[in-house]
């Protein structure tokens, strides 16, 4: 069975693969496992997921890293979610024999399994984060897996979410990621550099972001470790 990974970051990629993948594309990394690089956001993700299902894909999973909105997270803990929440607080539920085995074959790995929530665009600041998370109690968000557990449930075919915290709830990211990004979710470097030079206030917050970013990576790495075991179980469940 095909199992189709979706990333939306070059730089995630790098904690599952070494192969380069150009942004709309997508690889196999191996005989049973292809991989796409999205792009951040929900469009990006159910076009990726829709081309790893015409390349032969007949599960799907959200790799990559999540912002914390629970207190008890913090960088680099995994996140196993049953329950997903689009933003319209529809609640979709991840209740497969698959998503059941990965809980326990990585359990050393700490998976916490509590609800994910959905957000079509970054969620900068530590106060909105800390109010999705009391409105919804969700322990966790990002940009891509709502849309591709939907595409999932579109085909009949079983989804799983494997992330890692990146940004803890008590931290805002830096105004110069929200002033770097452009229309595709992408950091366009020359723009970051120069918010740089010009809010050099700004650096500390990076360098913190991105410590916490290498924490999530060094985590996904940890499980891509994991892969054979995550890709090779064979299950005829589907997600709901």
């Amino acid at each position: 069975m095909i199992t189709g990974i979706i990333i939306a970051l070059p730089d995630e990629i790098n904690s599952l693969t070494r192969k380069k993948i150009i942004k709309g594309d997508c690889i196999f990394i191996n005989e049973n496992t292809i991989v796409a690089c999205s792009g951040a956001g929900p469009i990006n993700a159910s076009k990726a997921s829709q081309l790893l299902i015409e390349k032969g894909a007949k599960r799907l999973v959200s790799w990559g890293c999540a912002a914390a909105l629970s207190p008890n997270l913090k960088p680099g803990d995994f996140v196993l979610p049953k329950q997903l929440q689009t933003e319209n607080k529809q609640l979709l539920s991840i209740d497969s024999n698959w998503l059941e085995n990965t809980s326990k074959q990585l359990s050393a790995l700490s998976p916490n399994n509590g609800l994910l929530a959905e957000s079509s665009t970054i969620v900068a600041e530590s106060t909105d984060k800390t109010a999705i998370h009391q409105q919804s109690q969700a322990i966790a968000l990002d940009m891509e897996s709502i849309a591709i557990a939907q595409i999932a449930i579109e085909h009949k075919i079983p989804s799983l979410v494997i992330r890692c915290i990146a940004d803890p709830v008590d931290m805002s990211l830096p105004k110069a990621v929200s002033y770097a990004l452009n229309d595709q979710g992408d950091v366009v470097l020359t723009k970051l550099l120069w918010f740089l030079l010009t809010h050099p206030s700004e650096l500390p917050g990076l360098i913190k972001l991105g410590l916490h970013f290498n924490a999530a990576k060094n985590k996904l790495k940890l499980i891509a470790k994991q892969l054979d075991i995550i890709v090779g179980f064979e299950s005829q469940t589907t997600s709901k």
